[in-house]
């Protein structure tokens, strides 16, 4: 599909702006790769092979049984018993000296009879978000050739929880913006079309709605309802969606009595069309500007929620309970250096790319 001339203009003055559009490239490289989290950190094989038929351990559920175990419970891929399972194919009681099978595995053959009938590919991390680990050591542990960032302190690999932490936070911040602001769009759309008494009732409505301490309702209503995901986005919508108003019922006031405008409603264009196709176009450049904000802000509420202990359950890979690590794990430097960097370049990316957006919009910016 070609691109119309004025959506030509501005990717080119996007890309002219290097330092959003280097960002962009980064930051989309880094989300991608955060949806397929499964399959880069994972205490479950991606595929094995057993028995001349695969499985893929990580969308199914095998017991031990399924490799010749004794247990119908799923099989544990990362102990030495299943491992030695599926290299010999089941044919070799791995129970008695595991480490014996698996290392005579290299030679190809035990007592003359060839055991390499199996074998499974592992994800880059071999560790998921909540795999416990035994380290043989005290917990936090620092960064090792096991786990490249460390542990924290249940165990658990940091560079695993990072991975899904980047995926969960991104998302909320995205979905929390998308429908806050569509939201927020049209209740300002109203206001300042139409002004008089509906734009009277609705600001006084607002004032009274934006002095709610969203922080502490949000806080009741998770200890009262649980910690959920969908929980705290459901609340951050519902407490964010005025973040707009106030910027699009400005626009609209300054705009509602403009020639163009006017010609519109001569010609019996319905309001709808005229608020949406007409005017909303020219509020785009201030409404982006202030779109960094509230996708920083969404992101900065999850970690402070997960930071104070009322925002996703425990199990859930939260970068703000890795900063809350780090606080109460001084002494481990890695924890507090990773919940940093993580934190400065997802926000900072996120600030380059919409500044970016912003100037692109921009009438008065042409490309040279």
């Amino acid at each position: 599909m070609r691109m119309s001339p004025i959506n030509q203009r501005r990717w080119k003055n996007f890309k002219t702006n290097k330092r959003a559009y280097w960002s962009l490239w980064i930051f989309m490289i880094l989300f991608v790769l955060s949806l397929f989290a499964e399959f880069l950190a994972n205490d479950k094989p991606i595929l094995v092979k057993y028995q001349g038929e695969y499985y893929t351990p990580i969308w199914n559920f095998y017991s031990e049984q399924t490799f010749g175990g004794d247990f119908r419970t799923e099989a544990n891929y990362r102990t030495e018993e299943v491992d030695c399972l599926i290299i010999s194919g089941g044919s070799i009681d791995c129970f008695d000296d595991p480490l014996g099978v698996i290392d005579d595995a290299q030679d190809g053959v035990i007592s003359g009879e060839p055991i390499l009938k199996g074998w499974a590919i592992w994800p880059l991390v071999p560790y998921s978000y909540d795999t416990i680990n035994n380290l043989g050591q005290a917990a936090p542990s620092p960064p090792d050739s096991d786990h490249w960032l460390g542990t924290d302190d249940t165990t658990r690999d940091v560079l695993a929880r990072v991975i899904y932490g980047f995926r969960l936070s991104v998302l909320f911040a995205l979905i929390v913006t998308a429908a806050a602001s569509v939201i927020g769009i049209i209740a300002g759309a109203i206001q300042g079309y139409f002004g008089g008494w509906v734009d009277l009732l609705f600001q006084r409505f607002l004032e009274i709605f934006t002095a709610i301490p969203s922080l502490y309702v949000i806080i009741i209503m998770t200890a009262i309802l649980g910690r959920s995901f969908w929980l705290l986005v459901g609340l951050s919508i519902f407490f964010g969606w005025p973040a707009l108003t106030g910027l699009i019922r400005a626009e609209f006031l300054r705009a509602r009595n403009f020639e163009y405008v006017r010609a519109a409603q001569a010609l019996g264009v319905s309001n709808w069309t005229i608020m949406m196709r007409h005017i909303l176009p020219n509020a785009m450049v201030a409404t982006l500007t202030f779109l960094p904000f509230i996708v920083t802000g969404a992101v900065s509420s999850l970690a402070t929620l997960d930071f104070l202990g009322y925002g996703l359950p425990t199990s859930a890979p939260s970068l703000g309970e890795l900063t809350q690590q780090a606080k109460q794990n001084l002494q481990s430097l890695h924890l507090g250096f990773t919940a940093f960097f993580v934190f400065a370049t997802m926000l900072s990316l996120m600030v380059f790319i919409f500044e970016g957006i912003r100037d692109a919009f921009d009438p008065r910016k042409v490309f040279q």
